[in-house]
This record gives structure tokens, sequence and C-alpha cells, in this order.
């Protein structure tokens, strides 16, 4: 079974920036691909970027321009770096691979 543990969220004001980690307990190197997805407020969990295997990453339209996903693979973690923060990114952000989700890291942003 694969844990990932999400760390590096927190308080800040609009503009600022973050950046989230997920520390996976396998070699990410070899899954096809690692996911963020954010959960506001009363909302349900959306996707918001993916680095598949080769290294590509994938966003969606609302982290497109603010948002960098990347991976140390040494390290066996995936980040998120979100840049240009606005209080609707406020929420529960999770990393997944395949089926096997973190337990998210809270991140809100004010305004």
């Amino acid at each position: 079974q694969v844990q990932l543990a999400e760390s590096g969220g927190g308080l800040v004001q609009a503009g600022g920036s973050l950046t989230l980690s997920c520390a996976a307990s396998e070699r990410i190197s070899s899954v096809n691909g690692l996911d963020w997805y954010h959960q506001a407020p009363g909302k349900q969990r959306e996707w918001v970027a993916t680095i598949t295997r080769g290294g590509n990453p994938l966003y969606s339209d609302s982290a497109e321009g603010r948002f960098t996903i990347f991976r140390d693979d040494a390290k066996n973690t995936v980040y998120l770096q979100m840049n240009n923060l606005k209080p609707e990114d406020t929420g529960v952000y999770y990393c997944r691979e395949g089926e096997y989700w973190g337990q998210g890291t809270q991140v809100t942003v004010s305004s």
C-alpha cells in the first residue's frame, strides 16, 4: 500500500505563494503519474495538476500560469508551487497516486 503525506499548507494573503509537498512511500519514478487535487469548502474535489511518468506537467484552467508541479525522484516527493494565490484557492489540497490519496493539507488565502 502506498502512503502519501502532504505538507506545506498554511495561511497566506491573496497574491502570495506557497509550495506544497507530497512525500510518497514508494519510488515515484516508476508510477504512471502523480496528481494534485483541490477541495474548496462545501464543494467537490477537483483536479488541479498532474505530472506524468515522463515528467510532463498538465494543469487545470485555473492552475495554468499560476501553479507549477514538479517532482524530486531522489526524495520520492512531488511538489505544487502556487503563485498569485486567490481566495478561491482556499481549501484542502490532496496528492493522489492511482487509487491512493494523502490526508490533505489546508490552504487558506485571505483577501
